[in-house]
């Protein structure tokens, strides 16, 4: 499925019922993706690793909206990027085969090197239960220097392109 519209246009904020454990504001970005039977494990939910794929695949596709390129690689002949430094994810309820999750993106801050992002997923409702908040994760992505092996400042063209598309600033 594709995403949204740019967040200049409109934000995003999934309504399910309220919960106390749930992170508030709204996004800049969103991507639904449609859990499949490969996602799920021996219980027959999707099994905690997908999700990981998940964020993964919403942050590539904020990354291509917001700055209007693909997310640089360190292969191919990419000489600089980005790096996943940490990621922590909390989840809160179960997902299942055929439904679909939409992950909310947003950049939380920007400092000299690294930057933090934000994810919120959710589930609508569907012959599983009520919409529902499943999880939500928090990261840190580093720019990186791949031949030097070392981090190195945020470019500012990528800074000048965040902030565009959060609507604000967000540097440090």
């Amino acid at each position: 499925m594709n995403d949204s519209s740019p967040a200049a246009a409109s934000r995003s904020r999934v309504d399910v019922p309220a919960d106390a454990r749930d992170v508030g504001g709204d996004f800049a970005h969103s991507r639904i993706i449609e859990v499949r039977f490969a996602d799920t494990d021996a219980m027959g939910h999707v099994n905690n690793a997908s999700y990981l794929t998940y964020a993964e695949i919403a942050r590539a596709a904020y990354y291509e909206r917001a700055t209007g390129e693909q997310m640089h690689l360190g292969v191919h002949g990419a000489l600089e990027g980005m790096i996943l430094a940490e990621l922590r994810m909390t989840y809160r309820n179960p997902t299942f085969f055929g439904e679909f999750v939409t992950v909310e993106t947003r950049i939380e801050r920007i400092g000299r090197t690294s930057f933090s992002m934000m994810h919120r997923l959710s589930a609508p409702e569907s012959r599983y239960g009520s919409a529902r908040l499943i999880a939500i994760a928090d990261s840190v992505l580093v720019s990186y220097d791949y031949t030097a092996e070392r981090p190195i400042p945020v470019p500012p063209a990528l800074v000048a392109a965040i902030e565009a598309f959060e609507g604000h600033r967000l540097r440090d």
